[in-house]
């Protein structure tokens, strides 16, 4: 079999196409790649302009000010916490839900599903919402994380379709034919043969939870509950000041509250960022995995 050979025009388009990438690649790349050298570079040069490739004048100033506030410590270990315990409880769940909702045997599963699609267009608003919450007595606990907000309506969606069209309905007839129950087949069966959807819906819920920020913010007040993006928050605000003031302390503080906003992208991004190389496969394994199939 051979080749078709390429014209002229062929080499030009394709050309164009790796330009284009490029291109769309440096921009897309670019703002993160500032926040990091800026983060490293010093105030002045910073808020002068000319920091655009490399650092100017190393300063780990920002770095400095951010982590000696020993709230981070506390907001690290927090949301760690949130993020392990909350992506535990949306599996719990989310999963289970979905498997009953793709078996045809359930009586009424197309309403019901309607009624979870439903919540994804309408709401019933933040002072409904926080008043239920605090009917509970959810209000400023733990559980307000893990519990209220962990099962998604697209994460549902998505491991629906994956029960739906991967396990084979044999399987259950074969299971029941052995005195296997519901609950038995689906721990010793369906889970094992899940991994794939275990794992993109753990990593969606892990991500959600560890950049969580609103919820903690509306429905917590004691700052040993805070997680992490609250803590970076608070301290940015603290040390933020208008540019109007004469004094040169107060400039000088506008200043480092401009080179602390990098600082704090880093400082909540880092483990993401370290650990998304190494799961990068299963986002797109997911993309894949919700998608309907003709």
């Amino acid at each position: 079999m051979f080749r078709k050979r390429q014209t002229l025009g062929d080499n030009i388009f394709d050309a164009s196409i790796n330009i284009v990438g490029v291109l769309i690649f440096i921009i897309m790349a670019y703002p993160m790649y500032f926040v990091i050298i800026a983060s490293f570079s010093d105030i002045t040069a910073v808020s002068r302009g000319m920091v655009w490739l490399w650092p100017k004048n190393i300063s780990l100033e920002g770095y400095k000010r951010v982590l000696e506030d020993g709230r981070i410590w506390k907001g690290y270990l927090n949301t760690i916490i949130y993020t392990g315990a909350g992506t535990f409880f949306s599996l719990l769940f989310t999963m289970p839900a979905a498997y009953a909702l793709s078996r045809r045997d359930l009586a009424g599963r197309n309403g019901i599903m309607m009624y979870f699609v439903f919540t994804m267009f309408f709401s019933g608003g933040l002072i409904p919402t926080y008043l239920r919450v605090y009917s509970f007595g959810l209000v400023d606990t733990v559980w307000v994380v893990l519990i209220p907000f962990s099962v998604s309506a697209y994460n549902l969606i998505i491991a629906r379709t994956y029960f739906a069209s991967t396990i084979p309905l044999e399987l259950l007839e074969a299971a029941r034919i052995d005195g296997c129950s519901n609950t038995r087949f689906f721990i010793s069966v369906v889970l094992p043969l899940s991994k794939a959807i275990l794992a993109v819906i753990g990593l969606y819920c892990a991500v959600g939870q560890w950049n969580q920020f609103f919820t903690s913010l509306v429905y917590m007040r004691r700052d040993e509950l805070m997680p992490l993006q609250v803590i970076l928050r608070r301290i940015l605000l603290l040390n933020s000041i208008t540019t109007e003031m004469l004094g040169p302390d107060q400039y000088d503080r506008a200043r480092l509250a401009d080179v602390m906003k990098y600082s704090i992208i880093i400082i909540s991004t880092a483990p993401v960022m370290c650990f998304y190389p190494f799961i990068q496969k299963h986002f797109t394994k997911g993309v894949m995995i919700g998608s309907l199939k003709g």
